[in-house]
């Protein structure tokens, strides 16, 4: 470890390589408290790249975070394919109607193109005025929906997990036209200047589906869609458990997973093995009720459990703060890093000789 202070890309890269940087990352991955920094509603936040752009290097200084995260909110990849959304006062906007009704609409349906798509292209834009802004001093972390997941938000949860176990050949067909959607549009993204792409799938998780049918279905496509995708990835169950799973994960070519607040951080820092880096685990659910002290004491946990030996990313464990969570529980977990989780770690060995 060098004893010189690094910014936020060296930090990032020394901890992906299983190494001590200074002190450990911080990735708080604020999307809707933009909004908030520009005292505007989530609805018009999102209407403009410009407000995304102010909003996120605004949140970057102010919670002392390690990343940029230029997401808007995961329904806007079925809103581009014509299923519009519903925007809430304080909370992220959801998917509007599903654009498939029924199991043959998978028989004509087709991707959008994303540089035909206006809601995409505001993401892209976004993309490429950060990356202009800050350079590779600090990792842009973009986010496209696996391929195997994105068809809760296409048809339904329960429509999808019919089509599982009851219409193989239309799941095959669905996940061609999912996966070279989600190739076109992670590469879109690297190619404005993102440094890696969020892969979200939490269907593949073991809280969803049971792992003999991730071996069959979701590990398969995502080995396929990664290996396409021209820049690492960062694979998120987006609270899900994933113990069960860490060595299926590392096989598909992702570097980091993030992991479930109802997990224990020491047991899945055993089980990745240096195989893979992990993100989490604060739980952003109870994170809206903290109080400063309470937000110390879980950043001090999360970096005794996983911390040591650098393959540690400290965040929440769903992959967005949620609205509802204040300024200053975000600001007591800046100052909880900055006091604990500077390398070396040998606080740690003197509470265990107490």
């Amino acid at each position: 470890m060098s004893g010189l202070p690094m910014n936020s890309m060296q930090r990032t890269l020394t901890t992906l390589g299983h190494q001590e940087p200074d002190q450990v990352p911080l990735f708080l991955l604020t999307t809707m408290h933009g909004a908030k920094e520009l005292d505007i509603s989530i609805e018009e936040y999102f209407s403009s790249s410009k407000n995304v752009v102010e909003g996120q290097m605004r949140l970057l200084k102010k919670y002392r975070s390690d990343c940029l995260f230029p997401l808007f909110y995961g329904a806007i990849e079925t809103e581009a394919w014509g299923s519009g959304v519903i925007y809430r006062t304080d909370g992220p906007p959801n998917a509007g109607e599903p654009v498939i009704q029924k199991v043959e609409d998978i028989d004509s349906i087709k991707a959008p193109k994303v540089n035909e798509s206006a809601c995409l292209m505001r993401v892209i834009d976004t993309i490429s005025e950060l990356k202009s802004r800050v350079g590779d001093t600090v990792p842009i972390i973009a986010v496209a929906i696996s391929p195997f997941t994105l068809p809760v938000l296409q048809m339904g949860f329960e429509s999808y997990i019919q089509l599982l176990y009851e219409h193989p050949d239309r799941f095959e067909r669905l996940m061609q036209i999912n996966e070279d959607f989600t190739v076109e549009w992670a590469n879109a993204q690297i190619a404005a200047g993102a440094t890696a792409i969020c892969y979200f799938d939490p269907i593949s998780s073991p809280t969803n589906i049971p792992r003999e049918l991730y071996l069959k279905t979701g590990q398969q496509v995502a080995k396929r869609t990664l290996a396409r995708i021209n820049g690492p990835t960062a694979t998120h169950l987006a609270s899900g458990r994933s113990q069960s799973i860490l060595p299926d994960i590392a096989d598909t070519g992702t570097a980091v997973v993030g992991v479930s607040a109802l997990e224990n951080l020491a047991e899945l820092k055993a089980s990745a093995n240096k195989r893979l880096t992990l993100l989490g685990n604060l739980n952003g659910i109870e994170m809206r009720r903290w109080t400063a002290e309470q937000a110390e004491v879980e950043v001090k946990k999360a970096i005794a459990g996983a911390a040591r030996g650098g393959g540690f990313l400290l965040g929440d464990n769903h992959g967005e703060i949620p609205w509802q969570v204040p300024d200053d529980v975000l600001l007591a977990i800046g100052d909880a890093v900055d006091r604990w989780g500077r390398y070396p770690l040998d606080w740690i060995d003197e509470e265990d000789d107490l």
